[in-house]
């Protein structure tokens, strides 16, 4: 049995997409998939969040605070 690896993604319906080279021929495989480590999924995580987040950080009507609002860290108490 030949092995060659391929970089795929799982889209929110689950299914799997992978772009294999021109050359394999059509016919059934058999799949082995490589969960990202601990350190990898936070960063999809942090990637995943951002564009979830991305559309309410640039609307306007979120920018509730000013730089006059509060006192600055080490300002006597």
């Amino acid at each position: 049995m030949k092995a060659i690896e391929l970089v795929g993604d799982i889209d929110e319906q689950h299914r799997l997409q992978a772009q294999v080279p021109a050359d394999l021929p059509a016919g059934p495989v058999r799949l082995i998939v490589l969960l990202p480590e601990e350190d990898e999924a936070s960063v999809a995580w942090a990637q995943g969040i951002s564009k979830e987040w991305a559309d309410e950080l640039r609307d306007s009507r979120q920018d509730i605070y000013t730089l006059e609002d509060g006192q600055p860290v080490n300002a006597p108490r």
